[in-house]
């Protein structure tokens, strides 16, 4: 053992190195086409020149930026709340805490009632019906991700998928088509809910406010939206804050079939 002692440095630096290109890559995932990446770009900038003053012994300049650094982590932590609060929900939509099939038996966070399996084809039915019409809408797929951080800002429903329903819920004279559907397996349990806006700045101008909610849950949490456009009547498949394409009715519903395995 001790004649392989050497690697063991070696091998420490490059997991090191590996795990700290993951943390670089889910921050600028987090922070990519929003003004907090602007900010992340001034923090590197004045670190590596923190970094080069102290390798020139420029002390006086090496302890003021030193000072400005190590001051300026609480300003961070003021500056990149939300981020540092999406970083958090990505980590969590990774973990046990959030994994339904293991809290149905406990039931620590979700009522005891039981959520059956979606019915894909009656969605994408009500779906085509509102299409026709040109009825906007918005549709909250929860996966693993508890959504109870934004349901109570609506109504809460226990409503079984149909397309009877969804039409009463959408229908302009509604109270409750304003707002977010929220669907977790094949039961609306919110209406009318409030979403967060994306600040992200790459999003297609021409896309409206029910876009930009469904862009800023899905970037948030590990949701899917299914939004449909008063405009047009164009309906949109959006995860982890991008549009996904599809080609028809089939293949938006395999697309939503494998994200909810």
């Amino acid at each position: 053992m001790d004649k392989l002692d050497f690697l063991l440095p070696d091998f420490i630096s490059v997991i090191d190195i590996i795990l700290v290109a993951i943390l670089l890559y889910y921050v600028y995932k987090l922070v990519k086409g929003t003004a907090a990446i602007n900010i992340l770009i001034g923090i590197v900038i004045i670190y590596l020149i923190w970094k080069l003053t102290d390798l020139f012994n420029l002390n006086i300049l090496s302890n003021l930026l030193g000072q400005f650094i190590s001051v300026g982590v609480f300003a961070l932590i003021v500056v990149f709340q939300q981020e540092i609060r999406k970083f958090l929900l990505m980590l969590g939509s990774n973990n046990l805490t959030n994994n339904k099939l293991y809290f149905k038996y406990i039931n620590i966070f979700k009522p005891s009632r039981e959520i059956s399996q979606m019915d894909i084809d009656e969605f994408l039915k009500s779906c085509n019906k509102l299409v026709k019409s040109k009825t906007g809408a918005l549709f909250i797929i929860e996966r693993n991700n508890s959504l109870d951080f934004i349901k109570n800002t609506g109504d809460n429903l226990y409503l079984e998928i149909s397309s009877p329903i969804i039409e009463s819920i959408f229908y302009k004279n509604s109270p409750l088509h304003d707002g977010a559907v929220i669907i977790d397996g094949n039961f609306i349990t919110a209406a009318r809910v409030i979403l967060p806006v994306s600040e992200n700045k790459n999003i297609n101008s021409r896309l409206g406010l029910r876009h930009r909610a469904a862009f800023g849950i899905t970037e948030k949490t590990d949701a899917i939206a299914i939004v449909i456009s008063e405009e047009n009547g164009k309906t949109s498949f959006i995860k982890n804050g991008e549009i996904f394409n599809y080609k028809n009715n089939e293949n938006l519903k395999a697309m939503i079939e494998a994200e909810l395995v």
